[in-house]
């Protein structure tokens, strides 16, 4: 029988982003608040290098159910962080109007 584990929210302080909270860990970043009905995840998939900085290029988006992130809402891909996070945020507005 699998043993399950049960995870504890992370104390501390976030940064907020429009009013979400905002993580990073490698290259997949969480937004969104996790007591709503869904939240954002996008995963850094390449980066491409520009005036000697190493940039995100191609983003893979995803809206996962906050009960269980394997169950996804709606995904997509797109170039640049910006591009991805806002649209990744009206699809985060969408999905958690309804």
């Amino acid at each position: 029988m699998a043993k399950t584990e049960e995870f504890a929210p992370v104390e501390g302080k976030y940064l907020k982003y429009m009013e979400q909270p905002l993580v990073r860990e490698g290259n997949t970043i969480c937004y969104g608040d996790k007591s709503e009905k869904c939240f954002l995840i996008l995963e850094i998939m390449s980066y491409k290098e520009q005036n000697g900085h190493n940039l995100p290029d191609k983003i893979f988006i995803q809206v996962v159910e906050s009960e269980d992130p394997s169950k996804i809402v709606k995904q997509g891909e797109k170039e640049g962080l910006h591009n991805a996070l806002t649209m990744g945020m009206i699809w985060l507005e969408r999905a958690n109007r309804q």
